[in-house]
């Protein structure tokens, strides 16, 4: 019989304590992480109604940011049949004009892959309505005498890492970004039959874990736009398939995993033509799947004064070097601002029992690792320059930095500053 005592500690219990379904440890009376289960995330790729509003928005972000770097805004897009609609607050140099961007709009449909009679690169009808930033929220962001410059909203955002992949990410959003990301490369590159694919896919992956680690998968979903009307989901999964299990690691895909290719059956009309897009819509593929928690805020669309997209940049940059600096496995961590508001109100860091550290004592070494005000992420990360657009696809995490500082918040730099500060 398990004897607990006050604040739900048990007395002389060497083993874990159980509360109705749930396991705690008996030394914190915290949950214990479950060791075996299935976890479940989805991705769409770039021809997804939403996902082509978010390039849309991102584009426009990397004009201005091109023009002038400490340019703001706040940009969003709807995208539907034959219509591109681009509205929201700007404040950058009159260089930028909108015909500008409706070529840069036309350019990022063709990219993607759209020359369908209901949604095509070069027949959209391209409107715009962009107007100058409010001077209210602006007087609050702008520095100012001796204000420093404020965030450009409240808000909480969260970063996560992982050791589970060599990204340290979550393995289940990681290999749903990567599944149509191949298919997408082979369907540009006009690989066999995947020419014969669409720019529209969906893909989710169910992972088991087994001890804590992904060991293999146990559900493949896949649905993907196709051009050629004949094609039914046979013909579709004998197209994709191959490209699936190359992206899986081996022995991951076997005998009980369970395919659902197009499961609907056809799928011809795709893109905004068959669904309206709006940006900001798919934060949780953006980030972990699910796996960790979301602040609310969307990123495309916003420069990087913004801490919807900054801050959360940020909280990933520091999950990331936890994990990499080997003090911990999995770890979360909680930034909070308010606008106006130069400095981060609040860290938090969860380290779901994994940790090698004091959590509050990490706490404190992260809030002096880097300058966490606006201005500060934006020094550290590089993030004035036209480096959007690229994320607005496949996840804003587990992507390799690039030269030009593109995903600059996967560096793994201050490893080494975590682990001599907490030595």
């Amino acid at each position: 019989m398990t004897i607990l005592c006050a604040g739900g500690k048990s007395a002389g219990v060497k083993g874990p304590v159980t509360r109705g379904r749930a396991a705690y440890d008996p030394k914190t009376a915290r949950p214990m992480a479950r060791s075996n289960y299935l976890f479940t995330s989805e991705s769409v790729s770039e021809g997804h109604p939403d996902k082509v509003s978010d390039r849309i928005s991102d584009t426009v972000v990397d004009a201005y940011l091109s023009a002038m770097p400490e340019a703001r805004l706040g940009v969003e897009t709807l995208t539907t049949t034959n219509r591109v609609v681009i509205a929201g607050e700007v404040r950058g140099p009159d260089s930028v004009t909108f015909k500008d961007l409706e070529e840069l709009t036309r350019a990022a449909v063709k990219d993607i892959g759209y020359e369908q009679d209901g949604f095509h690169w070069k027949n959209n009808e391209v409107q715009i309505y962009l107007h100058a930033q409010s001077a209210d929220i602006a007087q609050g962001v702008d520095a100012a005498g001796n204000k420093d410059e404020g965030a450009g909203d409240q808000g909480i955002m969260f970063g996560y890492a992982s050791d589970e992949t060599p990204e340290l990410m979550p393995a289940p959003i990681f290999y749903a970004h990567k599944i149509l990301k191949d298919l997408s490369d082979a369907r540009k590159a006009g690989t066999g039959d995947a020419a014969k694919l669409g720019p529209d896919a969906k893909s989710q992956v169910t992972v088991r874990y087994e001890g804590g680690r992904p060991v293999e998968v146990t559900q493949i979903v896949l649905s993907t736009q196709h051009l050629d009307a004949s094609l039914d989901s046979a013909d579709v999964r004998a197209i994709v398939e191959p490209t699936i299990r190359e992206a899986l690691p081996a022995g991951w895909v076997n005998e009980g995993t369970v395919w659902h290719v197009n499961p609907t059956g056809k799928f011809v009309i795709g893109g905004p033509d068959g669904d309206c897009g709006l940006t900001g819509r798919k934060i949780i593929v953006d980030t972990y799947g699910g796996a960790a928690p979301h602040g609310g805020g969307a990123f495309s669309g916003k420069d990087p004064t913004k801490v919807d997209r900054s801050a959360a940049y940020a909280a990933r940059y520091l999950a990331k070097n936890v994990v990499a600096a080997g003090l911990a496995s999995r770890a979360t961590i909680q930034l909070s601002y308010a606008i106006g508001v130069s400095k981060p109100l609040s860290i938090y860091v969860d380290l779901h029992g994994t940790g090698k550290v004091d959590e509050a004592k990490l706490e404190a070494v992260l809030m002096d690792a880097i300058d966490l005000s606006p201005r500060g992420i934006r020094l550290a990360l590089g993030l004035n320059k036209p480096i959007y657009a690229r994320t607005s696809a496949y996840g804003h995490f587990g992507r390799p930095p690039e030269a030009d500082g593109g995903f600059s918040w996967e560096r793994t730099d201050l490893a080494d500053k975590l682990r001599s500060a907490l030595a």
